[in-house]
């Protein structure tokens, strides 16, 4: 159920991605793990940084959710600022997620993170402070962050 569930989806988003994204399989070819690419939205302190993001599946899938984080780093209150690239997405919740829930619909959540950060409920304190009280100096972090992170192809570890 698991793998021809995922072969489906990823079939589907290989031949029609959502906005701004690309989904490619690692070298080692394993259908659990996805390598997405993420051109940072147009009008957002992101663009034009190319994000790499690693999307795995469990066994159990759909039934347990994914996980996704960035590899690429990215100054974001829902992103921790560090080389593990932990995302804090409500649809990636074990208690909010719906086996129901395709791979394309987490991310457009993601994608829509980069266009509206949540501070509300944020993984760095710290850039969610700053976010809701010094936006001008927050953005300028955040392009910062692409200037130095972002601008080439995005970089995958070898499997």
């Amino acid at each position: 159920m698991s793998s021809k569930r995922i072969t489906k989806e990823f079939a589907e988003m290989s031949q029609n991605p959502p906005p701004d994204f690309s989904v490619s399989l690692p070298a080692s070819q394993s259908i659990h793990s996805w390598h997405v690419v993420l051109s940072a939205p147009a009008g957002t302190p992101y663009h034009p940084g190319r994000f790499a993001l690693l999307l795995t599946l469990p066994t159990d899938y759909p039934f347990k959710p994914p996980s996704l984080r960035f590899l690429t780093r990215i100054y974001h209150p829902n992103v921790t600022d560090d080389s593990l690239g932990n995302i804090c997405l409500a649809i990636l919740k074990s208690d909010q997620w719906k086996p129901s829930t395709k791979i394309a619909a987490v991310l457009d959540a993601v994608r829509n993170l980069l266009v509206e950060p949540q501070p509300d409920d944020p993984l760095e304190e710290r850039i969610a402070d700053e976010y809701r009280t010094d936006k001008v100096a927050w953005e300028k972090k955040a392009q910062q962050h692409v200037q130095k992170y972002a601008t080439g192809n995005p970089v995958f570890p070898a499997a």
